[in-house]
């Protein structure tokens, strides 16, 4: 299993971020607010720009980054600064994930408007769920975690997309 990567390199991946914010301030004048960078992304991402509690996050995979250091930091860390960007210029308007706007801002920070990248996630701890059993009329399913949750707090339910009829948890 690979190492996470360490406060020097979190530093650097920090001061980065905080470089493309500040060069968003410049092509956009106007000054955007700090946002909060973590650690903490786990799986196949390696990166994620989210809003909690109306708090700004981008969230980095260490592990991700230890792998593909240099590549990650030219790629990841615009990527999703600029999704805060689009956030802060265009709330509280939805705007899709990687549509124009967001393609904007990556061709002014002279980056490739790239979605996805494709890496080797061996040695790479990776998130998994757990898979809970049901049955319909015409088959076994397997719903993840949060399904099955929705379904045993009355939240949800859920119709098979082949028969339509309800799926049953098979304990």
């Amino acid at each position: 299993m690979i190492d996470a990567i360490g406060k020097t390199q979190q530093s650097r991946v920090v001061s980065e971020s905080h470089d493309y914010i500040a060069r968003a301030e410049t092509l956009f004048q106007r000054k955007f607010a700090p946002v909060e960078i973590l650690f903490d992304l786990v799986g196949s991402s390696a990166g994620m720009f989210r809003v909690k509690r109306r708090r700004c996050q981008i969230r980095y995979n260490p592990w991700l980054f230890a792998k593909y250091f240099d590549d990650n930091l030219t790629s990841t860390v615009p990527h999703e600064v600029a999704h805060y960007i689009v956030h802060k210029l265009y709330s509280p308007i939805r705007k899709l994930p990687h549509g124009a706007e967001w393609k904007a801002v990556m061709t002014a920070f002279d980056r490739e408007p790239a979605v996805t990248g494709n890496y080797d996630l061996s040695d790479i701890p990776q998130r998994r769920q757990r898979r809970f059993n049901y049955r319909c009329d015409c088959r076994q399913h397997e719903l993840s975690t949060r399904r099955h949750n929705k379904i045993i707090n009355g939240n949800s339910s859920y119709l098979c997309r082949y028969c339509r009829g309800q799926l049953n948890y098979q304990a």
